[in-house]
């Protein structure tokens, strides 16, 4: 994996939005930005991961901090995976991975004796200027939210 450098500004991107909207990662100067990926929406761990955010909107708000999750998946699936969770954030879709080239986290994955090419579950913590502050490449779905909100309160909230 090559991931971007720490402490340089995060690599720019526009995509899709679950409603087909798109979104920049410039459009959120000013605040701490979670950029998250996660292979597929819609199978248990991404559910279980969307979900814990989901129902810390509230903290990460208090905290200016948004967050977007990026998978390969047509706006469409997003779409039905919003709306089927009542998630509250914004998903983008990904489809030719172009973004998560970009960020490192595309490559060969193992499944059941089975290698593929796919997405795997990193996060990244950008600071309100665009920075680079954290990569999270060990990430628990159970406990993702309360991490991030961790790291932010410990690193990110007085800056």
């Amino acid at each position: 994996m090559n991931f971007p450098s720490i402490n340089k500004k995060a690599p720019g991107f526009t995509l899709l939005n679950q409603n087909g909207e798109q979104v920049s990662l410039k459009d959120f100067l000013g605040k701490n930005v979670v950029i998250y990926f996660y292979p597929k929406a819609s199978t248990p761990g991404c559910t279980v991961q969307a979900c814990g955010i989901r129902d810390s909107r509230k903290r990460f708000d208090e905290l200016n901090t948004v967050v977007l999750g990026i998978s390969p998946d047509v706006p469409g699936k997003l779409t039905n995976f919003t709306s089927k969770q009542n998630l509250n954030f914004t998903l983008l879709s990904d489809p030719d991975h172009s973004v998560a080239d970009a960020y490192g986290v595309w490559g060969p994955k193992k499944f059941m004796g089975r290698i593929y090419d796919g997405i795997h579950r990193i996060s990244f913590i950008i600071d309100k200027k665009g920075t680079l502050r954290h990569i999270m490449d060990k990430v628990k779905t159970k406990t993702h939210h309360d991490d991030v909100i961790t790291y932010i309160k410990e690193n990110l909230s007085a800056g």
